[in-house]
């Protein structure tokens, strides 16, 4: 039998699982410990139960339970077995059970003792799969509860260990050193230019590396999409057999990609898949392209969406490993050295990242809320709250966040919750719509976005390709049919009316069935309340009502990559219990009006409007205060006057009203909305003077104590009132000089002096004093030189105190 390094760490984790019964082993790509460590346990006898080993990947799944079978000299479904979705290869006489991370979560909901099982081991810990994180959780509380003699390990390449352990209990941390070949790393010598492709940059660097190595070749690129079209650029020496390697494929070829080429070298496209577990035979090359593919979620939207970012700095040391499992090897980096610096440490946990309504409903079946577990990382609870409003909205919930039996059901079927609804409300007949929803797009770029299209070639793809200029995924439509007849076996078809496919799509996604807007040709708003857009050139551009199954995800306004036309009498017939009429006041800020309105409703979206003509004046000024938030307040001068006038007693320490604009705009509701009958429309509101209603915040006893001290006018010596303005450091007024011909004494209010600017006969300032008698005694002599002849007409006496105040010009000598 061949020595692995793992086998060095094998003797310290059978005495801590015998001593503690819990552990995390660390070990380096290639080191062995998904082969080696579940036949160590069965070997040390440490359980009487199954041995179960979670993969995060189906093909990992499969590959690591035939490796360790071909070790025992067996067959799959023997001592060593598997299960993924849908095969299985188990037998009365399986002792070690590999599984997909989702399959332990059925097994714990539907058996909470997990009887029969011994240990659990979770292996390729560090990837922090949503299923990884919640099944662990689910088995700590399960030992801590019910079965103290269940053995759980975690396994991980590049995990930061010691979380995980503390998590576990303060677990004993194994470590295996490994003895990985030397992997020389090279990387670019400039950056790859902005206007290169990533398909374009990646077919010149493996160029290179075929013509400076020897040995297979492993390149790690983002998705399918990548891979094809990288292996359309690649012109290599014939002797090089290129082999794609993703999820989607079928086994028979994945199986090719892994198996050592037969002749010549072999040059593997893989994605992610490849960079743990999986054993690629006869690889001395790794070309990383630096980017991952990752499952993004928006609590804001309510849409997930797939994105491509650069990998992290453990990611690329996972792929460099590739490189030396079997031989010293080369690492190509698709980027430069100086580069790599900005590379963040570790990939997000899907638990950050991913849509939670899957774990919601899990949580809900198990009766407990996240805080109730031990997570290593706890989901955030904006982006688990709008997970629960999507199960209440499926009837999977109810009110207080407590499953339903709806939701049981739903929680039984392999499927995202919205599919799953589907599948149980229209029973087998929604199996093939369930399986091409949770599958990629089989169509190519430059397809239109209706989804009847990907019906009609799943359907009959001969007479579709006949008709159907699109390019077709065939790979991936064989995979979508066998996923069908899968659902179709475990679906219930009793008391199912005939759905559509649009009807079906619906029942999936009751939150975003779209209704065109009005004068705007490809925009939607959908039930839910988001908006999504449409390309313009799109054939369903301008259709009326459709059913949104897939977007960018966008927070603003997402735009439709997937939609089905469906017909209001469908929307009806589905949702009737749910469609109702509501009247409606709202500012509508393109119009700048208050809109009344008489809409029958399903969600945001109106399946009828029209014009609400009796609409209660108490309802227009309701909305119309929303139309004041959105202009704003403006004050008259008047207004100001008299907002100033309440400052500056309010500064004096006296019990006035805040008439600050904040406090005017917080508190609008009590003052404003009683004195808004009438006003609809900006042009209205321009016109409203605020005075009265701002005058009406006083009581009679304020108002008194204001006008005593801070009066709003002051009385000239021709009886004549000058408004007060309070806007400035001091009170102000501006008046003619003549009028205060007499004026001996300088105007006050209360203990405070006015300012005072004296105007010129043609209203033009002449001189601001807070001293009139002093002004008569010193400037006024200049100014009086000055003004006679300019206004030879008005009288300019030698001594002002003496004569009298007046507006007038002198009298003509007759």
């Amino acid at each position: 039998m061949t020595t692995l390094p793992i086998h060095d760490a094998i003797a310290p984790l059978i005495t801590a699982l015998t001593d503690r019964g819990r552990a995390v082993l660390q070990a380096p790509p290639g080191a062995g410990k998904t082969t080696v460590v579940p036949l160590a346990l069965r070997d040390a006898d440490l359980t009487s139960g199954k041995i179960l080993m979670l993969e995060p990947r189906r093909l990992a799944a499969r590959a690591a339970a035939e490796r360790m079978a071909q070790t025992l000299g067996e067959k799959p479904g023997e001592t060593v077995g598997y299960r993924v979705r849908g095969e299985s290869k188990v037998s009365a006489r399986t002792r070690i059970e590999v599984v997909t991370e989702g399959i332990l979560t059925r097994m714990i909901q539907s058996d909470a003792e997990l009887s029969g099982i011994g240990a659990v081991i979770f292996d390729e810990f560090h990837e922090r799969s949503l299923n990884a994180d919640l099944g662990l959780a689910l088995c700590l509380e399960i030992a801590e509860a019910l079965r103290d003699d269940l053995i759980l390990l975690a396994m991980s390449a590049t995990l930061d260990a010691e979380p995980v352990a503390k998590l576990m209990g303060d677990v004993p941390v194994i470590t295996s050193e490994g003895r990985a070949y030397p992997v020389e790393t090279r990387w670019l010598e400039t950056p790859t230019p902005k206007t290169m492709r990533l398909e374009e940059a990646t077919a010149r660097l493996i160029t290179r590396a075929v013509d400076e190595t020897q040995g297979g070749v492993l390149v790690f690129l983002p998705g399918e999409g990548e891979i094809r079209r990288t292996q359309s650029l690649l012109n290599l020496p014939a002797d090089c057999q290129v082999r794609p390697l993703f999820g989607a494929m079928p086994f028979k070829d994945q199986q090719a990609a892994i198996k050592p080429a037969e002749t010549g070298r072999k040059v593997v496209l893989a994605t992610s898949i490849a960079e743990t577990s999986l054993t690629i035979q006869d690889i001395r090359v790794v070309v990383d392209a630096g980017r991952a593919r990752r499952a993004r979620f928006d609590p804001g939207s309510g849409m997930s969406r797939l994105v491509t970012e650069r990998v992290t700095r453990a990611e690329a040391t996972q792929r460099q490993g590739r490189a030396g499992r079997v031989a010293e090897g080369t690492c190509y980096r698709l980027w430069t050295k100086g580069e790599e610096g900005a590379l963040l440490p570790f990939p997000p946990a899907e638990i950050d990242a991913a849509d939670l309504t899957g774990l919601a409903l899990e949580l809900a079946l198990w009766g407990a809320q996240p805080e109730d577990l031990a997570f290593l990382t706890q989901p955030n609870p904006g982006t688990y709250a709008e997970a629960q409003t999507v199960l209440r909205m499926l009837g999977a919930l109810d009110t207080q966040n407590r499953i339903t039996e709806h939701g049981r059901a739903l929680a039984a079927i392999p499927l995202h919750p919205r599919l799953a609804h589907m599948l149980a409300i229209a029973g087998s007949q929604a199996a093939p719509l369930a399986a091409l929803l949770a599958a990629r797009d089989p169509l190519g770029r430059g397809a239109p976005v209706d989804l009847s299209l990907r019906f009609e070639a799943l359907g009959n793809l001969k007479a579709f390709t006949d008709r159907r200029p699109y390019q077709v995924n065939r790979a991936a439509l064989h995979g979508i049919r066998d996923e069908a007849k899968r659902l179709a076996r475990t679906a219930k078809t009793k008391d199912a009316a005939p759905l559509n496919a649009a009807e079906m799509a619906a029942l999936a996604y009751p939150d975003r069935i779209g209704l065109h807007r009005k004068g705007d040709a490809p925009r939607f708003i959908l039930s839910g309340g988001k908006g999504a857009i449409l390309d313009e050139g799109d054939p369903l551009a301008s259709t009326r009502l459709i059913v949104v199954t897939d977007t960018d995800g966008n927070p603003r306004e997402a735009r439709i990559r997937q939609a089905i036309q469906i017909s209001e009498a469908e929307i009806r017939g589905l949702f009737a219990d749910q469609i109702a009429w509501q009247d409606n006041c709202t500012w509508s800020k393109r119009e700048r009006r208050v809109i009344a309105r008489r809409q029958e409703m399903f969600g945001a979206i109106a399946l009828d409007d029209r014009i609400w003509k009796d609409a209660p004046a108490d309802a227009v000024a309701t909305a119309m205060l929303d139309g004041v938030r959105d202009l704003g307040l403006t004050l008259s001068d008047a207004a100001g006057r008299f907002v100033a006038r309440v400052d500056l007693i309010r500064e004096a320490g006296h019990d006035l009203p805040d008439m600050s604009p904040e406090a005017l705009l917080e508190s609008i509701e009590d003052w404003l909305l009683p004195n808004l009958s009438g006003v609809k429309t900006a042009d209205h509101w321009k016109k409203f003077d605020l005075l009265e209603p701002l005058r009406a915040r006083l009581d009679w006893n304020q108002m008194q104590l204001l006008d005593r001290l801070a009066p709003a006018h002051f009385t000239t010596p021709l009886d004549r009132k000058i408004p007060i303005d309070y806007s400035g450091e001091h009170p102000e007024i501006s008046l003619r000089l003549q009028e205060m011909f007499g004026q001996v004494t300088h105007p006050m209010v209360g203990n405070t002096p006015l300012r005072v600017t004296l105007l010129s006969p043609a209203g033009r300032p002449v001189q601001t004093t807070m001293d009139i008698p002093g002004f008569w005694a010193s400037s006024y002599d200049d100014v009086r030189k000055d003004m006679r002849g300019r206004y030879p007409k008005h009288p300019w006496p030698e001594d002002p105190t003496q004569a009298d105040p007046t507006l007038r010009a002198k009298r003509r000598n007759r």
